[in-house]
């Protein structure tokens, strides 16, 4: 599916006031956030009260999907109608240690996507989303694993929110300290990157005798990983 590559205008909503150099509007920079981050948080309002849930999520050209179970209280509180919500990920990438502890930062990096959800009803493109849920987590993996049934299909419900109003906000670089008086202090100041990384797979104890561990397994990674 082609994905719309020209930045968007920031609207009210997503322009970056706090920081504004920081705001990040293009889509080559937003569509590499979502794609490299595993959880995303939901906003909504149910019942006159603001909910934020973790849940996974995955992008398809210009939309990003949302599942969960039917019965859940996000999706029966979102489905029907089109429902407001805004969706955040973000991605810690180090610890920014300034001079003075007012100053102490991270450098990250994330996205806001404001719009209205609407429930898939069509079969083919929830399987579609279902199977790019199951490669954002783990690429190779949709292939080798039962896909799902008739009976799970009708209990999952699924999400769309179209990347029409979203922004990102990028944080990078040393602690900014200046030329202000902090800069001349004896304290040792600088970052401290993360790395992330997957550990060696334990296997299920009630595996089937002989079966190799998949490379996509052994090998696993992710976009931004080194």
């Amino acid at each position: 599916m082609a994905t719309r590559s020209d930045p968007a205008a920031p609207t009210p909503h997503t322009q970056v006031r706090r920081l504004p150099e920081l705001g990040v509007y293009d889509r080559e920079t937003i569509d590499a956030i979502l794609d490299e981050a595993l959880v995303c948080h939901l906003g909504f309002v149910h019942d006159g009260r603001p909910f934020v849930i973790p849940t996974l999520h995955a992008r398809i050209g210009d939309d990003v999907y949302v599942h969960g179970s039917a019965a859940s209280r996000t999706l029966r509180a979102i489905a029907g109608d089109p429902a407001p919500v805004c969706l955040t990920v973000t991605l810690i990438d180090g610890l920014v240690l300034a001079r003075s502890v007012f100053e102490h930062s991270v450098n990250y990096r994330s996205v806001v996507v404001l719009g209205d959800a609407t429930q898939i009803e069509d079969r083919d493109e929830k399987l579609r989303a279902l199977e790019a849920f199951t490669r954002q987590l783990i690429p190779g993996r949709w292939e080798d694993a039962r896909q799902p049934n008739e009976k799970e299909l009708k209990a999952t419900s699924v999400l769309k929110l179209p990347l029409d109003e979203c922004s990102a906000k990028v944080n990078d670089g040393p602690p900014d300290d200046g030329e202000s008086e902090d800069a001349q202090l004896d304290v040792w100041a600088g970052n401290v990157p993360f790395r992330i990384a997957a550990r060696p797979p334990v296997p299920d104890p009630l595996l089937k005798q002989g079966l190799a561990v998949p490379r996509y397994a052994t090998d696993y990674t992710r976009p931004g990983w080194d």
